[in-house]
């Protein structure tokens, strides 16, 4: 068995290897294009797929994590510049004067009964609530402000469905003339109690609009306590984020109506509460649409 090193004629080397069978022929194996054993690049003469395959794979992890980080990086940097000074700013102009307007103006009982109000009426409008949930946040934090949202979601979610079984043909029109989004929402008819408590759960959190699918629900034949209960464990992850975003615009408030800054412990503090909010967000809003997308491709498997 032997070696020879030669050149090609564009240039590369080329390395060729002669192994000598028993009746003294020649069997010969070439390798060109770089000698990397797999790395991010370059390939094999005999094999080329398999160590491009994986080099290729290697650097694509690398890469993905490398945005992941930069992306963290990057908000992080976004959120203590706005915590540091357009916080501050947004809050002398803005949203201090709305604060004291509320205190002044309305007591406790009574603004909680118009949070309440707003969150259970909104959606019937088809205005968002999300505001009205700031507010809670801001005034109740976590305990009395979760409660606070969470029964005036259960009315926002239950009469636009009631209200929309007066409208079914016209819903199911709708989803006629737009199948590639009804197909989604569709899987929350199909099944037991659980495949359907799971469907809804599941668009809920994705980010199909809220107030569009408390009307269209009705017209995917769901049941109601399927719909009520994957509609409320669905939106968990969303009422959290609007109270710790009213949290920390109350800090900000706080902050700047006392004229100091932030301490740097409490603005790490914010930082990373605010990183891992949006990364939960979107890790848990990814999910559920490729959850959403294989249960899809199931139903038309069943239905083939």
């Amino acid at each position: 068995m032997t070696y020879e090193l030669s050149d090609e004629d564009d240039g590369a080397p080329k390395l060729t290897l002669r192994v000598e069978d028993t009746k003294g022929d020649y069997v010969i194996l070439t390798e060109s294009e770089g000698f990397d054993g797999g790395g991010c690049g370059g390939g094999v003469g005999a094999q080329p797929s398999t160590p491009r395959i994986s080099g290729n794979g290697r650097c694509w992890s690398i890469w993905w994590w490398a945005k992941l980080v930069l992306l963290l990086t990057f908000l992080g940097v976004l959120a203590a510049v706005f915590l540091k000074w357009v916080g501050p700013f947004f809050m002398d102009k803005e949203i201090i004067p709305i604060i004291n307007w509320e205190t002044s103006t309305f007591s406790t009982p009574v603004l909680a009964f118009l949070l309440f109000a707003s969150v259970a009426l909104f959606p019937i409008l088809l205005l968002p609530s999300t505001p009205s949930m700031w507010v809670a946040g801001m005034t109740f934090g976590y305990g009395f402000g979760f409660l606070l949202i969470i029964g005036g979601v259960v009315i926002g979610i239950s009469l636009p469905y009631f209200l929309g079984s007066l409208f079914y043909h016209k819903m199911q029109g709708w989803l006629e003339r737009y199948p590639k989004k009804a197909s989604i929402i569709r899987l929350a008819g199909e099944g037991n109690w659980f495949n359907q408590f799971r469907a809804v759960t599941l668009i809920r959190i994705s980010p199909f609009p809220y107030v569009i699918y408390n009307y269209c629900a009705v017209a995917t034949n769901v049941k109601y306590t399927p719909y009520v209960f994957g509609s409320l464990l669905g939106m968990v992850p969303e009422i959290f984020v609007a109270i710790y975003t009213g949290i920390l615009i109350r800090t900000l408030a706080d902050a700047s109506h006392d004229h100091h800054s932030l301490s740097a412990p409490q603005i790490i503090f914010d930082v990373i509460g605010f990183c891992l909010t949006v990364t939960t967000t979107i890790i848990v809003t990814v999910y559920a649409k490729r959850r959403l997308k294989e249960m899809q491709k199931e139903e038309e498997l069943l239905l083939q």
